[in-house]
């Protein structure tokens, strides 16, 4: 990592949610246990300052990371960041990405960024420590499409802007799953509170499995009930393209975007 000083930029708290009902918390060490890949992306800004920019996930291997493709292009696909301003925190390691390694969902022939394509592969110059286990290869077999009563777990460990605490977990549940896209994932509709900075944050289902990535959602800060047409946070499932996409970068057949 650079040794020149640098800020830490610290936004603004606001106590709001997206619904009324708020039940997110502060993970403890029994958390980062049971969810051993939980991670941050931090970024540098244009003026210097470093700033959490969101949940990232270090998945099958302790090298590969998984987060949202937002963080490095705007929704008309236009470049926003570097790979090289940013990266990876896991508990008490920092590690460059590898600026080469960047793995884009959507196809570039698309004119906008979807949620199910919102994701993102990286790999990092050298491996974390053998003292960091990553997340085992999610697996989101057996969810079915269509309207749902899914209990999840909401695992941040980038916390959200509009929470007073730097990091959040929160028991909420998975109100719809849509039909697949043409990559064959699904997008999730929860009721999780989120916030800005909660992007890439995990959604777990009882037994433990990581089932689905967090992207965005609707009427930040709202604070009123979900509603499945116009009030609800967005995930992409762990499936088709994307699944396939981490276990070949686990076997070594990278997938590389230098566009």
């Amino acid at each position: 990592m650079s040794t020149v000083p640098i800020k830490l930029s610290m936004k603004p708290i606001k106590l709001a949610a997206l619904y009324p009902r708020d039940a997110r918390r502060l993970m403890q060490e029994e958390d980062y246990r049971q969810y051993p890949g939980a991670g941050v992306l931090f970024c540098r800004t244009e003026e210097g300052t470093l700033e959490r920019a969101s949940a990232a996930w270090l998945i099958g291997s302790r090298q590969l990371v998984v987060l949202n493709a937002h963080n490095f292009v705007d929704r008309n696909l236009h470049s926003t960041r570097p790979v090289r301003d940013c990266f990876f925190q896991i508990r008490d390691e920092a590690v460059d990405f590898d600026p080469t390694s960047l793995c884009l969902g959507m196809d570039r022939a698309n004119q906008s960024l979807h949620i199910t394509d919102d994701w993102a592969l990286l790999r990092l110059k050298h491996p974390v420590s053998e003292k960091i286990a990553p997340q085992p290869i999610p697996a989101a077999a057996g969810v079915a499409t269509g309207a749902s009563d899914l209990p999840v777990t909401m695992v941040s460990p980038a916390g959200h802007a509009n929470y007073r605490q730097m990091t959040s977990i929160e028991s909420c549940t998975v109100r719809q799953i849509d039909a697949p896209s043409e990559d064959g994932i699904r997008r999730a509709r929860h009721d999780c509170n989120d916030g800005y900075g909660g992007s890439g944050s995990g959604l777990f289902s009882q037994d433990g499995r990581l089932i689905a990535m967090h992207s965005a959602s609707l009427d930040m800060n709202a604070r009123r009930p979900f509603n499945i047409e116009s009030h609800y946070g967005s995930a992409l499932l762990f499936e088709g393209k994307l699944l396939d996409t981490i276990k070949a970068n686990i076997l070594g057949s990278y997938c590389v975007d230098h566009s």
